[in-house]
């Protein structure tokens, strides 16, 4: 089967959450919008426990999740729901440059639209600079959008000082939690977030399920559906529940409530035995992010005189990738590095790897050789050749 490093495009499901979801392909199929009959109301007692579960791992209420077909949806349902209802004199957006694609094409619809659209810049880390969004931030501003940690070299952002400075110009903070929820302790009342989204196939759940967090309070955050049909999810999401999703999701969700320090701890030595392993045996190696602020599963590094292409291709069976699974059809290099300041040249030399819950120590020491053999290989015709492994690496 080879060696899987792209945790962060997607995850494989949790042999528990299968266990939880299987009853609802058959025995508890029941429509939980059915209100007449017990199969209707054991079908919707199992989505709300599992919303319960949702709230419970990013610290809101059951009343505060809306379940969606993912993340993608969700930030759809966010951006577009706000905009239809926005206040009179809210007309910007104000998009920190190394967002999801799926933030920034978003956005960019909506500039399509009469919106105005600022962004915000990223330092050398990945970081949001914060006295920069300050800056950018004023009466006209209607929504800043900021991920929690970045997708492709996991840096964490400071939410909390991002949505506290929203709030003092009176406009709504949407964090883009999916890469952090389920990896870093996620706290949304405790940092005044008013919108987040998040995914199960991150978090070892099923694909094509994920959840939209609305924060309940004054003044009331008021959004238009984006898919209408039926009163679904409280009027905003219509359309019958995926419920064996819904309830992997909240499986998935419970198991990383309890799992979620120690393996952090544990994906944190696997990562710095990468980076060390291959910076012991290659020369030309450099980390993109801040490592002391950043997922402990993600490691993004520049070979260089490597096309990340052609490394991908000489590694064959080890998974691994050049930037997010989303853009992957895009030719162009990465937004994200080159927001951060990277070259084109540096950019397309840089490789992803994403280290998860199955993720083993020897499959790291076949990577750390594999990587290495295959750099040495594609740089050859330069005389670069990897350096011998030092005692005890």
């Amino acid at each position: 089967m080879g060696i899987y490093l792209d945790y962060l495009a997607t995850t494989p499901v949790d042999l528990r959450v299968l266990e939880a979801m299987l009853p609802y392909f058959h025995a508890e199929f029941g429509n939980p919008a059915s209100r007449s009959h017990a199969f209707g109301w054991r079908a919707r007692a199992a989505v709300e426990e599992a919303r319960e579960q949702t709230a419970n791992l990013i610290g809101a209420h059951p009343e505060e999740i809306v379940f969606t077909s993912g993340a993608t949806e969700a930030i759809n349902l966010a951006l577009r729901g706000l905009v239809a209802r926005r206040p009179e004199g809210r007309s910007r957006l104000l998009v920190a440059r190394g967002e999801h694609r799926a933030v920034l094409d978003t956005a960019e619809d909506l500039r399509s639209r009469g919106l105005q659209v600022d962004l915000a810049e990223i330092d050398a880390d990945g970081q949001v600079i914060v006295e920069g969004f300050e800056g950018r931030l004023g009466e006209s501003t209607l929504l800043s959008c900021v991920q929690w940690a970045n997708n492709e070299v996991g840096t964490v952002q400071p939410v909390g000082a991002l949505a506290e400075a929203c709030r003092a110009h009176g406009s709504r903070f949407f964090c883009d939690a999916t890469q952090a929820v389920g990896k870093l302790p996620v706290d949304l009342g405790e940092t005044g977030i008013d919108l987040a989204c998040l995914s199960a196939h991150k978090i070892y759940g099923p694909k094509g399920v994920g959840a939209l967090y609305i924060r309940k309070g004054e003044p009331r955050l008021r959004l238009a559906p984006q898919i209408t049909g039926g009163g679904h999810e409280r009027g905003l999401r219509a359309g019958t529940s995926n419920v064996p999703g819904i309830v992997g999701l909240g499986r998935a969700c419970e198991i990383a409530a309890q799992e979620m320090e120690a393996e952090g701890t544990r994906l944190l030595g696997l990562r710095e035995r990468l980076e060390g392993g291959l910076k012991a045996r290659l020369e030309g190696v450099q980390r993109n992010g801040e490592p002391g602020q950043s997922l402990p599963g993600c490691l993004n590094l520049t070979f260089e005189g490597v096309a990340a292409e052609d490394l991908m291709m000489e590694l064959g069976d080890i998974a691994v990738s050049s930037g997010s699974a989303c853009t992957s059809a895009r030719p162009e290099p990465s937004h994200v590095l080159g927001a951060m300041g990277l070259s084109a040249s540096r950019a397309q030399s840089s490789i992803r790897f994403g280290l998860g819950r199955f993720t083993t120590r020897e499959e790291i020491d076949q990577t750390i050789e594999r990587v290495s053999r295959a750099v040495g290989k594609l740089r050859s015709p330069l005389g670069t050749a990897p350096r011998a492994p030092e005692k005890g690496s």
